[in-house]
C-alpha cells in the first residue's frame, strides 16, 4: 500500500509540495447518481418544480463549486480551472451527473470533478425535497483521470 501523500513524518497532515511537478493537462471525469421517484423524475423532465429549471441550476451549482473546492476541502491546491462541464440526465430510477474537469498545472482535478458531480445532485435534491422524501445520492465516484 502506498504512503499517504498529505501527512509528513509524523503523521500530521500538510499541504503537499508540487512546485517540481510538470505543467501538464489534467482531466478527471466524475459521476453520481440520486435516486428519485417516478413522479419527481416526471416533475423534472417536464419543467414542473416550483424552484425552477432542476438542470440548468443543478449544472451552475456544480460548475460554481468545482471552482471552488480549494475552499471546501481543506488539503487542496487552488488551480487554474480551464473548463468544467457537467452532463445530468434522467434515468428510470433518477437523475445522473457526469462531470468533467480540465486543467494545465502540476496536480490533478479530482477533487473539483467530484465536488462538481457531488453538488449538481445536492442542488437536485434541495429543488426536489419538497415533493420526494424518499431521494438518496449514490455511486458518486471518478471514473476517468488523463494526464497529458
Amino acid at each position: 500500500m502506498k504512503e499517504l501523500s498529505h501527512t509528513d513524518q509524523h503523521g500530521k497532515a500538510v499541504m503537499i509540495d508540487v512546485s517540481e511537478k510538470p505543467v501538464m493537462k489534467r482531466i478527471a471525469k466524475a459521476r453520481g447518481h440520486i435516486k428519485l421517484a417516478e413522479e419527481t423524475i416526471r416533475l423534472v423532465n417536464e419543467n414542473q418544480l416550483k424552484k425552477g429549471d432542476v438542470f440548468a441550476v443543478s449544472r451552475i451549482a456544480g460548475i460554481s463549486a468545482a471552482k471552488q473546492t480549494h475552499s471546501l476541502i481543506p488539503l487542496c491546491h487552488n488551480i487554474t480551472i480551464d473548463s468544467i462541464r457537467i452532463d445530468l440526465f434522467a434515468d428510470k430510477n433518477g437523475i445522473s451527473a457526469v462531470s468533467e474537469v480540465i486543467s494545465t498545472g502540476r496536480t490533478g482535478v479530482e477533487m473539483e470533478a467530484m465536488t462538481a458531480a457531488a453538488v449538481a445532485l445536492l442542488t437536485v435534491y434541495d429543488m426536489c425535497k419538497s415533493v420526494d422524501k424518499s431521494m438518496g445520492i449514490d455511486n458518486l465516484e471518478i471514473i476517468e483521470k488523463i494526464k497529458k
